[in-house]
Formats: C-alpha cells, sequence, structure tokens
C-alpha cells in the first residue's frame, strides 16, 4: 500500500507518555475506520470480523489509557 502522508520519525528521547498519547491517538483513528465499516457493510458477512476488531481496538485502547493514567501519576 502506498501512503500519500508517510509516518512521522521516530524520535529516541520521546517520552514514554508521548508514546501512549500517540498509541491512543491511533487507536482512536482505527476505532472510527471499524465502526464506519460496520455502518457501511451492514448486510456483509464481514460484519462479524469488523464487530470483533471494534472489540480488539476498544479493549487495546483501554489498556493504553490505563497505563497513561499511571505514567501521569507518576510524574
Amino acid at each position: 500500500m502506498l501512503k500519500i502522508v508517510p509516518d512521522p520519525p521516530l524520535h529516541p528521547n520521546q517520552s514514554i507518555e508521548d508514546i501512549l498519547v500517540q498509541a491512543s491517538e491511533y487507536l482512536v483513528c482505527a476505532m472510527t475506520v471499524a465502526q464506519q465499516t460496520v455502518l457501511l457493510h451492514s448486510n456483509s458477512s464481514c460484519q462479524v470480523l469488523t464487530l470483533a476488531c471494534v472489540h480488539e481496538i476498544d479493549y487495546a485502547r483501554n489498556l493504553v489509557e490505563a497505563a497513561l493514567s499511571r505514567v501521569q501519576i507518576q510524574h
């Protein structure tokens, strides 16, 4: 797949908090895409797989948010 806009470079001195915030933002975008896919293809046989993806993305986002809250408490 060709990307129109390349990913921003990773900075080795980026804090764990910044990395978790960025991961959370990516998961929000992934969730939006998955939810739109469910709405657009409601009669598709692949809807079950897309709903499973929504569930997994939501769980991953909850884990990232929990880790982020622990990092913020430590600071």
